[in-house]
C-alpha cells in the first residue's frame, strides 16, 4: 500500500468550461460549512472567468465559464478519481458561489456549494488552524512569520503528480501576514507559481522535528503537522516571483457567512 501526504490529494484539478468549451485549468480544495456540507474554495477569477481589477474576461474570445468540472477522490479508493461537474449559475442566471461577507468579489476568494458527491470522497482542510496526527498534543499554535517556507500543492499549467495528485512549489513568506496587504486580507509570498496554481491551498507542513509556538516555546514534532495559511490567486506581474495569498480567514468567513455572490 502507498502511502501518499494528504496535501497532495487534497487539492483538486479543476478545468473551468462555456457551454463546453475548455476555458482553462486551476485548482482548489475542500472545506467544510457549519452544517457539515462540503464547499469548494478556489479563486473569483476562475469562476468568474474575468481579471479581479479590470473585471474583463480572461479568455480572448471573451467568452467566461458556465460550469466548473471537478476530479474528485473516488470514495474508499485513494489513488482514483472520479470527475463531477457543477453549474455555476443558477436558472436566473445568478452566481452559485459564496463570496466574502466583508469585501465581496473584491476579495478573489469563492466557495461553490457542491451538489452531486456521489462515490467521491472529500479530505477538508480546517480553517481554523493545523490539522495532523498529533495537533490534539499542541500546547500552542504554531508560530509562523516572514522568511518561513511555505508550499502551494497545485497544477501548474494543468500539470499533475501523477494521476491527479497536486504538485508541490515551495516559497517563502515575503510580508508580514498580520498586515493586510493593500488593505485587504492578503499578504505575499515568493516563490515560482505559474498559470494552473490559482485557487491553490497554500500550506505549511511540517514532517517532523523541531518547530516554535507562538508563546515562543520550543516543541518537538514526532507526526506530520499540516496549517492552511491561505488560498493563492496569482502573481503580480509577469516580470515578479511574488504572488498574493489570500488569508485563511477569508476561507473560515466564507465557508461561516459567506453571501451569494453577484453577476459580474
Amino acid at each position: 500500500m502507498i502511502s501518499l501526504d494528504q496535501p497532495s490529494f487534497q487539492s483538486l484539478f479543476l478545468e473551468v468550461t462555456d457551454e463546453g468549451k475548455p476555458l482553462g485549468t486551476a485548482t482548489g480544495f475542500i472545506v467544510l460549512r457549519p452544517d457539515g456540507s462540503p464547499l469548494l474554495m478556489t479563486n473569483w477569477h476562475v469562476v468568474a472567468g474575468r481579471h479581479l481589477e479590470t473585471r474583463q474576461p480572461l479568455d480572448v474570445s471573451g467568452d467566461v465559464p458556465d460550469v466548473i468540472t471537478i476530479r474528485h477522490n473516488v470514495q474508499g479508493a485513494l489513488g482514483r478519481w472520479v470527475t463531477k461537474t457543477e453549474r455555476l449559475y443558477d436558472d436566473t442566471g445568478e452566481p452559485l458561489w459564496l463570496e466574502c461577507p466583508d469585501h465581496g468579489s473584491h476579495v478573489d476568494v469563492v466557495g461553490l456549494p457542491l451538489t452531486d458527491m456521489e462515490g467521491a470522497d472529500y479530505y477538508a482542510y480546517s480553517c481554523a488552524g493545523a490539522i495532523g496526527h498529533d495537533v490534539t498534543s499542541l500546547p500552542a499554535p504554531l508560530k509562523w512569520g516572514p522568511s518561513d517556507f511555505v508550499n502551494v500543492v497545485g497544477f501548474p499549467f494543468g500539470w499533475t503528480g501523477g494521476g491527479s495528485l497536486g504538485i508541490w512549489v515551495q516559497g517563502a513568506i515575503a510580508t508580514e501576514p498580520e498586515v493586510d496587504y493593500d488593505n485587504l486580507p492578503r499578504f505575499l509570498i515568493d516563490s515560482r507559481t505559474r498559470p494552473g496554481q490559482s485557487g491553490s491551498p497554500v500550506v505549511i507542513y511540517k514532517r517532523n522535528g523541531w518547530v516554535t509556538l507562538v508563546n515562543g516555546q520550543p516543541y518537538l514534532l514526532y507526526n506530520p503537522v499540516t496549517l492552511l495559511i491561505g488560498v493563492y490567486s496569482g502573481r503580480l506581474s509577469q516580470e515578479s516571483d511574488l504572488g498574493t495569498v489570500w488569508k485563511a480567514s477569508v476561507v473560515a468567513e466564507i465557508a461561516e457567512h459567506g453571501k451569494r455572490g453577484t453577476r459580474p
